[in-house]
């Protein structure tokens, strides 16, 4: 911290806490204690019980839960290894290259995700690729909001990467394969963990683009938690987004221990 002051200090505390708290740790709080309780009267449910989480875990919502980590698992690795290759193509080209390449990939991001969800309806609802309908559209659609950060993220670090190591290689006589597949990608590895939790936490969050695609088979958590709460069932919607939030942090703790791992090796 750059406050020397030992009451400075103590007053920057103070003032985060009373900022982070209202904004940010009250709300999901406020989830929490509905996802426990039975009503809501005054300010804070009351009525403390567990049989929301019951249906929570179980039938249609643990389905859920499974759709969307299949969905979130596989847009995470498509978006890692479509990214981590644009990036690597981009370090190698030219500054325009480069400016297009980053343009191209951000462009799902400067869009709200609704537009995307169009964009990707329009294009795979007729021959030859004809998705629609298919959990497969699902995560397309999820693959090109999430790209974007797997490509920024890997194209950081290879900014930062010192060159040395592969110049060492190569002057050794390693190909360019083995350069990459032995050098650059282990360099890598910790910026590609992260980059694949990010990708993973947002797949499982997306809800905009989703409700224009899903199937009826194939229904996602956060599309779940909006039906629940849209028909008025409140303490229900909440226990399930209580149990789409403790999976992801989960999830995200184990990408963490890996991507700490690799940063060690």
């Amino acid at each position: 911290m750059l406050v020397h002051s030992r009451a400075a200090r103590w007053a920057v505390r103070i003032l985060f806490l009373l900022l982070f708290l209202p904004l940010f740790a009250l709300p999901l709080l406020v989830i929490v204690a509905a996802s426990l309780s039975s009503s809501w009267s005054g300010v804070l449910p009351s009525g403390p019980t567990g049989a929301h989480y019951t249906a929570a875990v179980r039938g249609d919502a643990l389905t859920a839960l499974t759709t969307s980590l299949i969905t979130a698992v596989t847009a995470s690795l498509l978006a890692l290894a479509t990214g981590t290759w644009a990036a690597l193509a981009a370090s190698g080209a030219g500054r325009r290259t480069r400016r297009v390449l980053d343009a191209l990939f951000m462009l799902p991001v400067a869009v709200p995700s609704v537009v995307v969800g169009l964009a990707v309806l329009v294009a795979f609802s007729k021959p030859p690729l004809l998705l629609n309908g298919t959990p497969s559209i699902v995560i397309v659609a999820h693959t090109v909001l999430v790209t974007a950060f797997a490509y920024q993220s890997v194209a950081a670090a290879l900014a930062r990467l010192d060159p040395a190591y592969e110049q060492a290689a190569a002057g050794l006589g390693a190909r360019p394969v083995y350069v990459l597949w032995r050098v650059r990608l282990p360099l890598l590895l910790p910026s590609l963990t992260a980059a694949a939790g990010l990708c993973f936490a947002l797949s499982m969050g997306e809800l905009s683009a989703t409700m224009m695609l899903y199937p009826p088979d194939w229904l996602p958590l956060p599309v779940r938690i909006f039906s629940a709460t849209d028909r008025g069932s409140l303490f229900t919607g909440s226990a399930v987004a209580v149990v789409l939030m403790g999976t992801t942090l989960l999830v995200l703790l184990a990408v963490s221990r890996l991507r700490t791992r690799a940063t060690f090796r």
